[in-house]
Order: structure tokens, then sequence, then C-alpha cells
């Protein structure tokens, strides 16, 4: 893929990095990806995706815009509220980089539909708010063989990693890091437990960076097999790795905490 002179120009400051480059700006460009929610972590997520270029950007959110919103989710304004998240998060990217294609799938995914939706995509990133749905989006992935880029916020804390299971090993699941999904009602939402939004913020950054990396390709490292832990108030990063354990239900290695509490998966520091 040639890029053109407008292309040069917009990216210029990613090609003249050693880590991209025209290369890696052209893979940028040619690659699909799927954001799952447009909240406080989609909204930086696809801010910094549609500006690096990603070529297409589909956005999945059947919610509306709220004033409870805009104190973390920054894609959006006083004046979009009330409109459909994809339809305003669309016109909000379209104004950042005309360049970008972006799908609108104003949907909530479940395990009917949510196969056929990733598998139009290269990689997906999953920053939805309930267990439900990042179980399904994880084994749509894991089935497609796509990978999926994870992150989740709570409070002024925050994790991030990447599933490549369907490698093979050494490559963990969601199951090897959480055999035993908590119930709905043992995990409260924002509007019970609150969120930090400039620690949402961060963790949609993150993430954005890991999806570039993913893209990108070796030798860029890859964060599957580590968990990354984000303490807003204490300004701290911490590191885990997490291994690939057995009778994972999804024919990798199924570890994690077991449902008495002790250690399947040992979880280390790096």
């Amino acid at each position: 893929m040639n890029l053109t002179d407008d292309q040069i120009r917009r990216y210029a400051r990613h090609i003249v990095l050693p880590e991209i480059g025209g290369v890696g700006q052209a893979r940028l460009l040619a690659a699909k990806v799927l954001v799952v929610g447009a909240g406080g972590l989609g909204s930086p997520l696809l801010l910094y995706l549609a500006a690096a270029g990603i070529g297409t950007l589909g956005i999945v959110d059947f919610d509306r815009v709220d004033p409870s919103n805009l104190q973390r989710q920054v894609l959006f304004d006083e004046a979009a509220t009330g409109e459909l998240k994809v339809d305003a998060a669309a016109a909000r990217l379209a104004a950042l980089n005309p360049g970008v294609l972006v799908r609108r799938h104003a949907l909530r995914l479940d395990s009917r539909n949510v196969r056929d939706l990733v598998r139009d995509y290269d990689l997906v990133a999953d920053g939805s708010d309930n267990i439900e749905t990042r179980r399904a989006v994880h084994d749509a992935c894991m089935a497609a063989g796509r990978p999926l880029v994870a992150a989740a916020v709570q409070g002024t804390d925050g994790q991030l990693t990447t599933y490549k299971a369907y490698l093979g090993p050494p490559h963990p699941c969601l199951r090897c890091l959480f055999p035993d999904a908590p119930a709905r009602e043992a995990l409260p939402s924002c509007a019970q437990a609150g969120v930090l939004g400039p620690a949402a913020g961060v963790m949609g950054c993150l993430q954005a960076v890991e999806v570039v990396k993913e893209l990108l390709g070796p030798p860029a490292p890859s964060l599957s097999g580590t968990l990354l832990l984000y303490d807003a108030m204490a300004a701290r990063l911490d590191r885990l790795q997490v291994r690939r354990l057995p009778e994972c239900a999804l024919g990798c290695r199924h570890g994690g905490i077991t449902a008495d509490g002790s250690e399947a998966n040992k979880i280390s520091a790096v």
C-alpha cells in the first residue's frame, strides 16, 4: 500500500519512528478494529485509534449519551446528549480524521450475534462494563482467531491485558485468569462504585497503544500472558505474569483462582 502525500503529512510523526515507519503506517491504514463500548475506555481509545489512522473502526454500543457520561466519556459533549453513542462517536471521529471508515453497530452483543461481527475485523478491543459481554466477546475472538485487547476500570483502579490463546501455549485465555466469573450483582456498577474519569482515560490510552502494537506485529512485544494493573491514587503500574494451565474450557489451560480461593494459576509479579 502506497501512502498518499496527504497521508505522509498527516502521519509524519509515526513514519519517522523506527518502530512504525511507512510500512507500519500502511499496515495501520489497512487494519480493521472493532471497539466494544464507547464509554470511559472506548472514548480515548477511539480518538487515538482514529488519529493513528486505523483504516476501519467498528463501534459497538446500544446506549445513548447521558449527562452523567460526560465526566469521563470525552468523545461526547453536551450537544450529543440523547444521541445514540455510535452516531455521536462516528461524527466526532469523522471530524478528527475523515480518512477513517467508521462502522456503527447499535446493538447489545451476546453469544448469538458476536461471532459473526468479530469475524469481520482483524482485532477486537473490549471496554465493556459487564462480565457476560466480556466473556462472549472473548470466546468469539478465540473461536475466530482474533487478538483481543481487553481493559477495565473501576473506582481508581484499572487493568489491561491481551488474549491470544488461539495461538496455543504459552498464551493464556480469560478463564486462565478468571475461571469463576462473579455474579453480576457482586460487581458494583460505575453508578454504584464511581469511577475516576482520568483513570479511565489512562486505561483507554494504554489500550490504544496495545492495539497499535498488535497490528504492527513483531518485534513489538505483546501483553499476552501479562496483566497490567494501574493504581491511580498511588501512581503505580504493576505487571503480573499469567500462566496457561490445565483443563481450560477453551482448550487452552484452565487456571486462575479456584472456587475455594486457592491459587490454581500462580500469578507472579514481573
